[in-house]
């Protein structure tokens, strides 16, 4: 190993804070790259299972969840250099990216139904910006990131471009608002400039074949298990504690509250702590059919609590607030629905012209709550039996009044959601018929966007902070220059900066795929956007 921060030491512990795609993908890491045998690595997470904001859980007879999913696409180099070593769930002669490649082959996305309006479909939308559009989007992919400390969408913008099918698409598929940070809009539109003469098709997005918890977790847990890394639920973790003598610090302490059976853990001189900041999904909360999600903050313990009491500390390790302070801006609402019946499904397919899993992202341009759906290839999960349908949806603008039911979604039970979206679907007399048989299962998320807050260049902290010795950050939340947050790769890229710089290790970190650089992407983008 080479330029390794601690000499290698097979007896040292690894204690990773955090069993989210980040943490199990650091752990990957330590055992293929990093030569620290997995039953040296303790894994803990403060929810009752591993995955994060990656999950899916449920059944046919109660319901599938789905919070939410990550997009992927073709260049996601670090997600797909980590499973490369992963055996599939179902077919271990495969990995998981053998596996993830194969499938967008065989059922590739081509939306024929990107938007509808009125109750029609508008297929391959005409993006509709203006001169005055164009040049501001030219304009911030040129200008300094550091230019764009704390300013907003809107404040960049004119108001017209809040009104063109470009936003709305833009908008819906990223899950960006107007109030959001315009540094992160300028991250995305370069990171993805290659994606722009297929955006109004949702052409080059890439799926997994089952939901992102089967298909991405469940494998990956697994094969860690089968290396000895050992895995903690239910576990909080409330403060680190420094070394005041060292130079550079260092984590001697790891604080948990005492109803997990152990108040504390002891961290040698030659352990490594890597922590996973801050949470989408934390205070997370589920409806049901008959009742709306019942949103309770925590502000005691928990990821944000964690890390605002890192904050606390001299060094470098972040502004929590810049994110989790209003949730009013960073909360949104999905829903999963199971259904008994293929007839939604048949109506779908009929209405969109795309068989389910190769549509990607219906948008309803008339909704007041701006209402999504995905109608996913079926099944979805693992055990879903063949009489069962499962689709997944989400409103940007859950407090609201809806259209047909004139209520903010926050209040609203699954089958009055159920109700809001069939008001903009010409489904006719079959409504009603859907709706009693189906399982609709609201998700209010109060952070889920909290990673798009307006910022300055500081609030999110190094990967490996500045004068610390055995200490790294991962997730949505520490800094990697121009990665875009939100996405499976840049928490797996922070995974790699963090073992690779406190370990040690012949390998270097992926590196990014920069499409706004080559003269071919900037020239085909700027034909799409005319």
């Amino acid at each position: 190993m080479t330029n390794s921060r601690i000499e290698p030491n097979t007896a040292r512990r690894v204690y990773i804070i955090g069993g989210g795609i980040a943490g199990l993908a650091t752990s990957a890491l330590l055992i293929r790259d990093g030569g620290v045998p997995g039953e040296r690595i303790h894994v803990l997470e403060q929810t009752d299972r591993m995955g994060g904001s990656l999950d899916g859980a449920g059944n046919s007879q109660d319901g599938y969840v789905i919070r939410g999913g990550r997009m992927f696409e073709e260049h996601f180099a670090c997600t797909y250099d980590l499973f490369s070593t992963i055996p599939s769930i179902t077919n271990p002669a495969l990995s998981v990216t053998d596996e993830i490649k194969a499938f967008t082959k065989r059922v590739p996305t081509s939306s024929k139904s990107r938007l509808v309006a009125a109750g029609k479909k508008i297929e391959a939308p005409p993006l509709g910006l203006g001169i005055r559009d164009r040049w501001d989007l030219s304009r911030l992919l040129l200008q300094p990131e550091r230019s764009l400390d704390e300013r907003t969408i809107e404040e960049y913008f004119s108001t017209k471009f809040f009104e063109t099918n470009f936003w709305l698409m833009w908008a819906t598929m990223f899950a960006f608002q107007p109030w959001h940070s315009v540094a992160e809009m300028r991250r995305y539109m370069r990171r993805f400039m290659h994606l722009m003469p297929g955006f109004n098709r949702l052409e080059g997005i890439y799926r997994t074949p089952y939901n992102q918890y089967d298909s991405l977790i469940l494998p990956l847990t697994r094969w860690l298990e089968q290396q000895g890394v050992q895995f903690s639920t239910e576990v909080t973790v409330l403060d680190l504690k420094f070394s005041e003598v060292s130079t550079p610090t260092a984590v001697t302490r790891i604080v948990l509250d005492p109803s997990s059976g152990l108040s504390c853990i002891d961290v040698g001189e030659h352990d490594l702590v890597f922590v996973t900041l801050g949470s989408m999904t934390e205070d997370s909360a589920l409806g049901t059919m008959a009742s709306p999600p019942n949103v309770e903050l925590k502000s005691d313990r928990g990821a944000w609590a964690l890390w605002r009491k890192m904050a606390e500390h001299p060094r470098a390790f972040g502004r929590p607030a810049a994110f989790c302070s209003d949730v009013s801006k960073s909360s949104w609402e999905s829903f999963t629905v199971t259904l008994t019946d293929p007839g939604f499904f048949e109506f779908m397919e009929r209405f969109t012209g795309n068989p389910a899993g190769t549509g990607g992202l219906v948008t309803f341009k008339d909704s007041s709550w701006l209402m999504s759906l995905v109608l996913a290839y079926q099944p979805h999960f693992l055990d879903q039996p063949g009489n069962a349908w499962v689709f997944w949806g989400y409103a940007l603008y859950p407090d609201r009044p809806g259209d047909r039911v004139r209520k903010p979604m926050t209040a609203c039970s699954g089958r009055e959601i159920l109700e809001e979206l069939f008001h903009h679907l010409p489904v006719g007399n079959s409504a009603q018929q859907i709706i009693d048989s189906a399982c609709c299962i609201p998700c209010t998320m109060p952070y889920i966007t909290s990673q798009f807050m307006p910022r300055s260049r500081h609030d999110r902290p190094a990967v490996i902070p500045h004068g610390t010795r055995n200490l790294a950050f991962l997730g949505q939340y520490c800094e990697v220059p121009e990665d875009t947050v939100f996405t499976v790769e840049y928490s797996v890229r922070t995974a790699q900066l963090a073992v690779y710089g406190l370990v040690g290790s012949t390998r270097k970190p992926t590196p990014m795929y920069r499409g706004y650089l080559h003269p071919s992407v900037i020239l085909r983008a700027a034909i799409a956007m005319s």
